[in-house]
């Protein structure tokens, strides 16, 4: 018991001398100026540590530039070693028979100047170059012609002039029409002006000189043949859209009548003559002029070109009332 006494005594002692000497550092002033200075040498330390690290860059940015800088000495030094080369080469040439073609220097030197391509003008480099542009260019010519037979194959498909296409009827495009009203011209005393019905999905408007030749009652909610493709044409200030057939001769004009059961828009045909019609015709081409003298009435006034009938498919002939063995326009 003593002894655990004793150890105790001494422990409490050690706890109060290390309390003493904590209490004595804390009031020490020297100790306090140490401290501080460590502090101060660490911050010393870390800012020299960052100044290191700023010359390392620095060094490393400079040897770029000057690696940079003589690099580029190098590339001069070999462009000109590359134009010297290529002197030489032209001259070498030169002496070998060479023809000289100038072109635009390359974009990658950056340069207005000319430079000379070497062709060689041996015979079997002519003849190989000879043969590839000989073929493409027959070639060219066999597309070039081709697009023009699909050219004139169009055009004839769609209605189109063309010098090839064969003059005859099938050019024309006569339809059935119903003349749904007619007064006289406002400023023609010789001329009607129609409304005429020919499928279309409004009336066309046409002017006819036939006052002369046929009363205008006779004219009101009839049946006729109009050629409906002439070009538009004004007539003392109306323009005409059509013309209404007729049987004629120098005192005699008659409507031609369809056959019983034709119906406005019915397309006139003709045996023979199978083509189809123009869009419109071509008055320079005078497609109408080369056909009208082939249009007559037969010995039974009916209308036929070159002896082909004017027909309405599945319904009839067309015909005049009395004239035969006449013309028709």
């Amino acid at each position: 018991m003593k002894q655990l006494k004793s150890a105790c005594l001494l422990s409490v002692n050690y706890m109060f001398l290390a309390r003493s000497l904590i209490k004595m550092s804390a009031n020490n002033p020297v100790l306090n100026r140490l401290e501080q200075r460590t502090v101060e040498a660490d911050k010393v330390i870390e800012y020299l540590k960052q100044q290191v690290l700023l010359l390392k860059e620095k060094a490393t940015l400079q040897a770029s530039i000057r690696e940079e800088k003589k690099l580029r000495v190098e590339n001069a030094k070999l462009k000109k070693d590359v134009e010297e080369l290529k002197k030489q080469l032209i001259e070498k040439e030169k002496r070998n028979g060479v023809k000289e073609i100038a072109v635009p220097a390359a974009a990658a030197v950056q340069s207005s100047s000319k430079v000379l391509v070497c062709e060689t003008l041996k015979p079997a480099a002519s003849v190989s170059a000879a043969v590839p542009a000989n073929k493409e260019k027959a070639q060219k010519a066999n597309e070039d012609k081709k697009k023009k037979e699909k050219k004139g194959e169009n055009k004839k498909s769609t209605g189109g002039e063309d010098e090839s296409m064969q003059v005859d009827v099938s050019r024309l495009d006569l339809r059935v029409g119903r003349i749904v009203t007619a007064k006289k011209h406002p400023d023609a005393d010789s001329l009607y002006v129609e409304e005429v019905d020919v499928g279309e999905a409004t009336p066309r408007t046409v002017v006819s000189g036939l006052v002369k030749h046929v009363p205008i009652e006779q004219m009101q909610n009839r049946m006729a043949v109009l050629l409906c493709n002439l070009k538009a044409a004004k007539m003392r200030g109306v323009v005409s859209q059509a013309m209404v057939m007729c049987a004629s001769s120098p005192d005699k004009v008659e409507v031609l009548d369809p056959p019983s059961g034709a119906v406005p828009g019915d397309r006139v045909t003709f045996q023979g003559f199978p083509g189809q019609p123009d869009k419109e015709l071509n008055p320079k081409k005078k497609v109408w002029e080369q056909i009208q003298p082939d249009l007559r009435t037969d010995g039974q006034c009916i209308a036929t070109y070159k002896g082909a009938a004017f027909e309405i498919t599945g319904k009839g002939v067309c015909k005049a009332q009395t004239m035969s063995n006449s013309g028709i326009k």
